[in-house]
């Protein structure tokens, strides 16, 4: 019996989730066995020779009933089923596919995003994956594009999920990754204490010390937008420390006037939403590190000249 692809499995990871709370592992190993997998199939590796190619389209099948919100990630390598989720097994589909997943708005926007690129000619949208009209190269990079816009949104999920003072420590982590601090280890350190004057953390922008960057950071569920009240806010704060550079940092969006007055504002306010974080995350390997290496090569022009 050959693997079933991940669309094909859907149903069976969310009828496996219907009970309560699962581990992925377990659902691996269950849907395994159910589907009579012989022993060379449960072991089939990927390219990179880290996961199975079920394990890893059984993730794929659960990812994706949560981007439809049919699951839901409880903890680190465990999900449960939705009420919405409870409401399609109540309606006995024959399959779920990503057709089936489109009735869903939270899917839409999902697969929308993951597809979008911009004409340099006119706003329209480039053709999806499905229908194979873009070159081998293009859709492997647009391929590239889905897993990262899928893996944005876990991390964004993960850092709602983790407790408190978990986000300014990221925040700091970040940026002496990104180059912040210099060498020295005690370059970043996160305040988040009582009297910090609304200041979460501080960070060195050389090594010696001799440029300070103030960090507010938001951890607001989605669809709660920053206002320019708290701008303003953070603006006093930067007075009261005598800083000139201020990162405001949320995990949600800001809203245009939250912008507009970090921008008329006397000193340099950065402001970094969820989206712009998850993506400076993957870029700087802060909370994910690469899993696979693809080697893209070109015929060398000078060794037939």
């Amino acid at each position: 019996m050959s693997i079933p692809d991940y669309q094909s499995l859907m149903l069976p990871v969310l009828l496996a989730s219907s009970k309560g709370e699962v581990r992925i592992r377990d659902v691996v190993d269950q849907l395994a066995l159910e589907l009579g997998l012989s022993k060379e199939d449960c072991n089939e590796l990927l390219p990179s020779g880290k996961q199975t190619v079920f394990s890893n389209r059984v993730h794929w099948a659960k990812g994706y009933l949560n981007q439809a919100q049919l699951v839901e990630i409880t903890r680190r390598g465990h999900f449960k089923i939705t009420t919405r989720g409870n409401d399609v097994l109540r309606s006995m589909p024959s399959h779920i596919d990503n057709f089936f997943l489109m009735q869903f708005e939270e899917f839409r926007q999902f697969k929308e995003k993951a597809t979008e690129k911009k004409s340099h000619d006119n706003d329209v949208g480039s053709p999806s994956l499905e229908n194979q009209k873009q070159t081998p190269d293009e859709v492997m990079r647009m391929a590239q594009f889905q897993i990262e816009t899928a893996l944005e949104q876990e991390l964004l999920d993960r850092i709602g999920e983790a407790p408190p003072d978990f986000f300014e420590r990221l925040i700091l982590s970040l940026l002496l990754s990104m180059g912040y601090g210099g060498s020295s280890a005690n370059a970043g350190r996160a305040l988040g204490r009582s009297g910090d004057d609304g200041v979460d953390g501080v960070i060195d922008q050389d090594a010696l010390g001799l440029d300070r960057v103030y960090i507010q950071a938001k951890r607001y569920a989605k669809g709660n937008s920053i206002g320019s009240g708290a701008i303003r806010d953070f603006f006093g704060s930067l007075d009261r420390h005598k800083a000139s550079k201020g990162l405001f940092v949320t995990t949600s969006t800001f809203s245009p006037s939250a912008r507009e007055t970090a921008d008329f504002l006397s000193k340099r306010i950065v402001l970094v939403d969820g989206s712009q974080l998850a993506k400076l995350m993957i870029r700087h390997n802060v909370g994910c590190r690469i899993e696979d290496t693809i080697h893209i090569k070109k015929i060398d022009e000078e060794f037939f000249e």
